[in-house]
């Protein structure tokens, strides 16, 4: 595909405004928009590198994938401290970015999302409004191939601090992530409420369901259907319950601080 720099630059104009996305939900299902990757990876061969040093820190970068200038008009609440929103990025008004952070280009994040300090968002996630991203945690993003889907998280969820998600993992709306939870592709899922584990989606995406907590467990080495007498077990992160009152309490988010 030929991407003129004129189109790229339009492309990313329109990332940064929050008219174009990289994956969208449509018809309860999330579809990723290979054409706006495919625009964002043209970027790399079409950029050069140049000095972007500021100060006593030195940076040498595609001049296309520049840091984001934000302004007062665009509500956005960016602390000082040396966080970094690339070129590409979309932060909407309302949202709270701690130091030090980082934002990855083609990345969505929502109205009113808290991103706590140490907190990355890989490229083309996308995050959506009234979440809290607690400190270092991970966000994996993704560039190719260009048809892959980004990791997801909906609206009104809660992410803990030093989790990871990962792979294309989809975080469904209003779902807790306890802390030091890690999801990546081949993470099996289990629900304690259910018994049972939690099936792949029609695209074999791990999906947390809407409202699940999800804490970290363990699960038995088995071989042959009878767990090995080492009593190894293997890490399996776990949905103990579903929101209720005791787990709003826990995670209310303070609405003094937006």
């Amino acid at each position: 595909m030929d991407i003129t720099i004129e189109k790229f630059n339009e492309v990313i104009s329109a990332l940064e405004r929050g008219e174009l996305r990289v994956a969208a939900k449509e018809n309860g299902r999330w579809k990723v928009n290979s054409y706006v990757k495919e625009v964002i990876l043209a970027g790399f061969r079409l950029g050069n590198i140049c000095d972007m040093s500021q100060g006593q820190f030195p940076f040498f970068d595609k001049d296309t994938f520049p840091v984001r200038e934000f302004a007062l008009p665009d509500k956005v609440r960016i602390v000082p401290g040396g966080t970094s929103i690339r070129r590409g990025a979309y932060v909407a008004p309302g949202a709270i970015v701690m130091p030090p952070s980082y934002i990855n280009t083609g990345a969505y994040v929502g109205e009113g999302t808290m991103v706590d300090s140490h907190v990355t968002i890989g490229s083309c996630a996308q995050i959506g409004k009234n979440i809290h991203i607690s400190a270092a945690t991970q966000i994996g993003g993704v560039l190719e191939p260009a048809g892959a889907l980004p990791t997801i998280i909906e609206d009104g969820a809660f992410v803990g601090g030093n989790c990871g998600i990962y792979e294309g993992t989809i975080v469904e709306q209003g779902a807790v992530i306890a802390s030091g939870v890690i999801i990546t592709s081949s993470t099996a899922l289990f629900d304690a409420t259910k018994n049972e584990y939690v099936p792949r989606n029609e695209d074999g995406r791990v999906v947390v369901p809407a409202n699940a907590v999800v804490v970290s467990g363990s699960k038995p080495i088995v071989r042959e259907g009878r767990p090995l007498e080492s009593g190894v077990h293997l890490y399996c992160p776990v949905i103990v319950k579903y929101r209720d009152s005791k787990t709003e309490d826990s995670i209310h988010l303070e609405d003094l601080l937006r």
